[in-house]
């Protein structure tokens, strides 16, 4: 029988201290939530972070969030020392790092958000889109190897 590796008093003491100062770096580094809360005024979770940011995104952006209930809503947690955000009715979770950079859920939850913004109506859209046909419609994308003019024989 192979016999297991036992580490030495003062291996797991330079490994505590590696570990300490790793910590101490993330948290220098990354975004970590000191407190959070749902805004029923403006129908937003609201995240404070360590560094002194507050920020603030719409609940329905959050992958089981959108259907919540105000209530369910203002159970949220911060865990993982700040990393994370929690809603234990909801099984929902969402990482302040991933908030900070406007992560909202799975990659399929992603895509959603993005065909919604995509399809909404606005007069500025409106506007943009007949300049655009004024002036003949969306540019043609130019492929590795094109001219300018978009032919494609590079003379």
């Amino acid at each position: 029988m192979a016999r297991s590796k036992r580490r030495t008093d003062e291996q797991l003491d330079r490994e505590i201290e590696q570990a300490i100062v790793r910590g101490a770096q993330e948290n220098a580094s990354e975004p970590r939530a000191m407190r959070a809360w749902y805004d029923t005024d403006s129908g937003r979770v609201m995240v404070e972070l360590t560094n002194g940011t507050l920020f603030g995104f719409p609940s329905e952006f959050g992958e089981k969030l959108r259907a919540a209930s105000a209530e369910d809503l203002a159970a949220v947690e911060i865990e993982g020392g700040g990393y994370g955000l929690h809603w234990e009715a909801l099984d929902a979770d969402l990482t302040v790092p991933g908030l900070v950079a406007n992560i909202f859920g799975t990659k399929m939850w992603m895509r959603e958000l993005g065909r919604r913004g995509g399809s909404v109506r606005t007069a500025a859209k409106q506007r943009a889109a007949r300049l655009n046909g004024q002036k003949g419609g969306r540019p043609r994308k130019v492929r590795s190897g094109d001219d300018d003019r978009g032919t494609g024989t590079g003379k």
